[in-house]
């Protein structure tokens, strides 16, 4: 006999679950990972009490393996055999249970011996990032899996990105004042751990959800004798193929880099700015607060704006407006209540960009098909995760350069132009980043709604 695929009844059409709530997922992650987006370098430094040469160590040390291996995930998923709940809903369930009781261990400090504290938060920072990347990239993926039609995907991309910024509005209640009143249990050095862990318990329970909601969705593959014939796992040579003979895809990614630079950079230098530049942390509250009411606004409202305008041309209008803005918070940077309403700008801007890269990525897996006749939209979908990691490796790298630069003391407010000084990484180079990007984008990125159109009427003629 030869190879089999069984197909488990695929639900059609997108259910109402799917419409409004997917995403909840999302909103659980940014719940989990804004502890350590906003508060890790401010644990290394004031809490663990390492010096800011020694944070700025770890942190880079963790960060750039977690960016080498950002690339592996979705090719792993997408070059392995399908589990049993199919090829992405599986790792939904599969590991994110590990993650709470991993993570934890990224802000505790083990002893007094600097070095092995070091270390220890280290390997902490690398295993719990790999066990929640496989999750995350399946997560995303399952855009492109459950959406069978360009308005479906539209509708999961606005959903998920609407959900992930309601995470972000959520943390700027859940985020500090959660951790400070923790703190009354397991003590102020401790209080990251206990909020890392709880919200990693939220996580687990928010992917579940997708797990749930997703049900009947996926084609699980099975077969009868032999190995599966199994159309969406790809070979080695054909992920990379898939990549390289992709250049719209390398310049997206290059693009992409700046919108999660904005995102990371700007939220772990915020507590600096405020509270050592300005002298006023309690600001951090209102800011976060008004910053994810900002992008979630963008997010919401970039599904009408693509349908005028395209994805691509929505996706390089945000990237001007969030430089634009950026720039401003430079040149204005001494009212931190003109910070915060020009960087609530630049988080509408960055809503409509998060919202509309997703469609821009799968633009480029039809192009891809096109090109190779081969499906590789696990590992296309899954590159997302690259620019993402490399962000986080740069938030470590340009926040402690900044702070080295400026004369950064804890406890310290600072005077004259160190207070402009700190502002580079809040605002100025994630500022040229977007100006960068929006250029790439202009230039490098050619993929229009009539080349996608053109290319999948090739596809799906090929099928007939």
């Amino acid at each position: 006999m030869g190879n089999e695929k069984k197909e488990t009844g695929r639900k059609k059409g997108l259910s109402n679950a799917l419409k409004y709530f997917f995403g909840v997922g999302d909103a659980g992650f940014v719940l989990m990972s804004n502890i350590e987006t906003f508060y890790f370098m401010t644990f290394l430094t004031d809490l663990a009490q390492f010096s800011a040469g020694i944070a700025g160590v770890i942190n880079s040390v963790f960060t750039i393996v977690d960016a080498c291996l950002s690339w592996l995930y979705g090719g792993i998923i997408n070059g392995t055999k399908a589990k049993k709940w199919g090829r992405y809903r599986s790792w939904l369930i599969l590991v994110p249970w590990m993650v709470p009781f991993l993570y934890a261990f990224m802000f505790i400090r083990i002893s007094d011996n600097e070095i092995l504290s070091a270390i220890v938060i280290i390997i902490a920072s690398i295993s719990s990032h790999v066990v929640w990347n496989f999750s995350y990239v399946a997560n995303a993926t399952l855009i492109s899996v459950v959406g069978k039609t360009p308005e479906e995907r539209a509708i999961l991309a606005s959903s998920r990105a609407t959900w992930n910024n309601v995470g972000g509005l959520l943390f700027s209640y859940l985020g500090l004042p959660f951790a400070t009143l923790l703190a009354g249990y397991v003590g102020e050095k401790n209080k990251f751990a206990a909020a890392a862990f709880c919200l990693g318990v939220l996580m687990v329970v928010t992917y579940f959800a997708h797990f749930k909601m997703t049900e009947g969705y996926e084609e699980i593959e099975t077969a009868a004798t032999g190995k599966a014939n199994d159309k969406t796992k790809v070979s080695i040579p054909e992920m990379f193929a898939s990549l390289f003979q992709n250049p719209p895809l390398m310049v997206l990614m290059l693009a992409d880099l700046a919108k999660w630079c904005v995102k990371f950079v700007t939220a772990a230098s915020a507590i600096y700015y405020f509270r050592d530049a300005m002298g006023n942390p309690g600001l951090m509250v209102t800011y976060t607060f008004c910053i994810s009411l900002g992008a979630i606004i963008g997010a919401f409202t970039m599904r009408f704006i693509a349908k005028a305008l395209s994805s691509r041309t929505t996706m390089i209008v945000a990237y001007g407006g969030m430089a634009a803005a950026l720039f401003m918070i430079y040149l204005f940077y001494g009212n931190a209540y003109t910070v915060i309403g020009l960087m609530t700008l630049a988080q509408v801007f960055y809503g409509m960009a998060f919202a509309a890269s997703p469609a821009l990525y799968a633009d480029t897996v039809v192009y891809a098909t096109w090109k190779s006749g081969k499906d590789a939209s696990g590992w296309i979908m899954g590159l997302q995760n690259l620019p993402l990691k490399v962000a986080v490796f740069l938030r470590g790298t340009i926040l402690s350069a900044c702070l080295v630069a400026v004369g950064w003391k804890s406890g310290v407010v600072l005077e004259g132009a160190a207070r402009q000084g700190m502002t580079i990484a809040f605002a100025l180079v994630p500022a040229i980043f977007c100006l960068v990007g929006m250029i790439l984008l202009l230039v490098g990125f050619r993929i229009t709604k009539d080349k996608v159109a053109f290319y999948q009427s090739e596809i799906d003629a090929r099928k007939n």
